[in-house]
């Protein structure tokens, strides 16, 4: 197993990326054109502004990842490099736009996220449904994934997201209990699996996601996918957490390959329909697939 190197910067240990997080450049023909097309009409998508790693593959299969309800989130997560703070107001052309860069280009699967919207009385609920109703006006053929918040737990905001009826409904617990506080500052850990625990009741297809290399033990891991079984979430997805900037929280390890493969294979024994596990992970991979 590779070794990873500490390095001492302004008397902050720093951990060197292993060769394993070296991301090929994103090539190929339907790449190209989606780019093309991104930068023609200046279209956003959280791909192209969170550089994902995975950005040349996913465009290739059809698949991107858009972001709602503005780019200001009211909650100040560790992990996170989206901006903190009072949000502008809704965007009630928001959700026209967003199924009009679907349409423009040729998305087959959408994954829809939000910030946060605490400030509203409805978490930002009657936008998600409204951007899902303008995705399937516009283009009637392409799927969907909306990859969403906790809404505070007002459960009668959540139950929109059940009557509108995506495809699949995604929401990441994003680390194991012991660390929600820190990871997720507003979160709660048992409210999360609360959500896609109401979310099966309520008849959709559950996706939840976690990131490793924080500061969790194995053996906390192996309590939050037997967590997220309890439930009978159906698919799940395990990534290295990167730091965005010096001002998030640190990296504490980088996890091998080899770990993310043990994961991956006690999950399905635990009965998940689909597990994406990996150091390049990101709760949108191979998204597409994660349709039955």
């Amino acid at each position: 197993m590779e070794t990873t190197e500490k390095v001492i910067d302004d008397n902050v240990v720093r951990i060197k990326k292993p060769k394993w997080l070296r991301v090929k450049l994103p090539t190929g023909e339907k790449y190209k054109k989606v780019r093309s097309l991104v930068d023609e009409h200046q279209l956003h998508t959280i791909c192209q502004s969170g550089n994902c790693p995975n950005m040349g593959e996913c465009w290739g299969e059809g698949t991107a990842t858009f972001m709602i309800l503005g780019n200001i989130c009211t909650r100040s997560c560790g992990f996170c490099s989206v901006n903190t703070g009072k949000p502008l107001d809704v965007d009630m052309f928001e959700p026209a736009k967003v199924a009009q860069s679907v349409k423009l280009m040729e998305v087959k699967h959408a994954v829809i996220t939000s910030v946060d919207r605490d400030d509203l009385e409805d978490g930002g609920a009657d936008i998600w449904v409204a951007t899902v109703k303008s995705i399937r006006r516009k283009s009637p053929g392409t799927t969907m994934e909306t990859l969403i918040p906790d809404f505070a737990g007002k459960w009668q905001n959540l139950q929109k997201i059940i009557d509108v009826a995506p495809e699949i409904v995604s929401h990441n617990l994003e680390t194991v209990r012991r660390l929600t506080k820190q990871v997720r500052i507003q979160a709660k850990y048992d409210r999360s699996l609360e959500v896609l625990m109401r979310l099966k009741k309520g008849g959709m297809k559950t996706k939840s996601g976690v990131m490793l290399g924080l500061g969790e033990t194995e053996e906390e891991i192996y309590e939050t996918i037997d967590d997220l079984s309890a439930i009978n979430c159906d698919v799940l997805t395990l990534g290295q957490y990167l730091q965005p900037t010096p001002k998030h929280l640190p990296v504490a390890e980088f996890v091998p390959p080899e770990k993310f493969d043990e994961y991956r294979e006690y999950a399905l024994k635990k009965g998940f329909r689909f597990v994406e596990s990996g150091p390049l992970v990101r709760s949108s991979y191979h998204a597409e697939k994660h349709l039955f």
